[in-house]
């Protein structure tokens, strides 16, 4: 009993001697963690195993997500080339392009969509690369008059997130700057524009919502990305959102766009092949993000500096 007493004794001073510096006791010995800090300390756990998983193709990431991005004008490319009449015809008759003009707008179009996503893939003048296939993007939208298409836009938003993402993942401070002239170095303009290619990646999931059939699976697929879309825009465990995108995407793409399960002349097999490709350029842009992280404007860098 004495030994009893004299280890609550022990304790008691303890919480007294604690209580005496801040007025109340610990709160490592009154309280329990919070929701939140439980939740956090789950999902540190979830990343570190994702981290030890990946490490193997971390290092082809930027590869593979460079690549991904531009295959959508690659395959966009060799479809005018293999379609080279009926893309004319189509120009001439139902957009009103004058004979000659078609000709040159389809190949100005396929000359930069190669050139750039070469560029793109081996890292060389992504400023011009990058440009050339924004533009490619704003003219093909003007010249076949998909402007004002809800879909169309939404989802090439998402395309030029990614070519913003292979933007903030090439620049360098210029080693000479004009004098009298303000300028953003590496660091700024990185911060900046990941923040822009990140919210705009998340377009595509925006586009997804209003189109299809309601069905149960597809409301909680919708649930489950916009959390993810979220947490991606404002760059909250950015990395894991973007790897859930990655897979729903995936997933999606797999079982809504498989065109090599249509008949050749099926009359939705282009529309289909389109849509597979564009979505595989939104999953590459999602990839640069896992790789580079969020950057400094977001929750996850935030969370380090407080």
């Amino acid at each position: 009993m004495a030994q009893i007493r004299g280890t609550a004794g022990y304790h008691l001073g303890n919480q007294n001697m604690s209580s005496s510096f801040g007025g109340q006791p610990s709160s490592s010995a009154t309280n329990d963690p919070s929701p939140l800090d439980a939740i956090r300390e789950q999902t540190s756990k979830l990343e570190d195993l994702l981290d030890t998983y990946s490490d193997p193709i971390k290092p082809y990431l930027p590869a593979i997500g460079r690549f991904l991005i531009v295959v959508t004008f690659l395959e966009d490319a060799l479809r005018i080339l293999t379609q080279w009449g009926d893309q004319l015809e189509y120009l001439y008759q139902y957009r009103y392009m004058p004979w000659g003009l078609n000709h040159l707008f389809l190949i100005v179009n396929v000359v930069a969509m190669t050139a750039s996503s070469i560029l793109v893939i081996a890292r060389k003048h992504s400023e011009w690369a990058v440009g050339g296939l924004i533009s490619v993007v704003i003219t093909q939208a003007l010249g076949y008059g998909l402007i004002f298409d809800l879909n169309f836009f939404l989802r090439n938003l998402s395309v030029m997130g990614g070519l913003i993402m292979v933007l903030s993942d090439s620049w360098v401070r210029k080693k000479f700057a004009p004098a009298g002239l303000p300028q953003l170095d590496e660091k700024d303009r990185k911060m900046y524009f990941q923040l822009a290619g990140r919210v705009l990646l998340i377009f595509l999931f925006v586009g997804f919502v209003f189109a299809g059939e309601w069905s149960f699976w597809r409301v909680l697929v919708i649930l489950v990305g916009a959390v993810a879309c979220v947490m991606v825009a404002v760059g909250f465990k950015a990395k894991w959102s973007a790897i859930v995108l990655v897979m729903i995407l995936s997933i999606f793409n797999i079982l809504v766009n498989n065109f090599w399960t249509l008949h050749p002349h099926h009359p939705h097999k282009d529309f289909a092949k389109y849509d597979f490709f564009q979505i595989l350029s939104i999953v590459g842009g999602l990839l640069l993000l896992v790789n580079m992280g969020p950057g400094q404007v977001s929750f996850d860098e935030k969370k380090k500096v407080y």
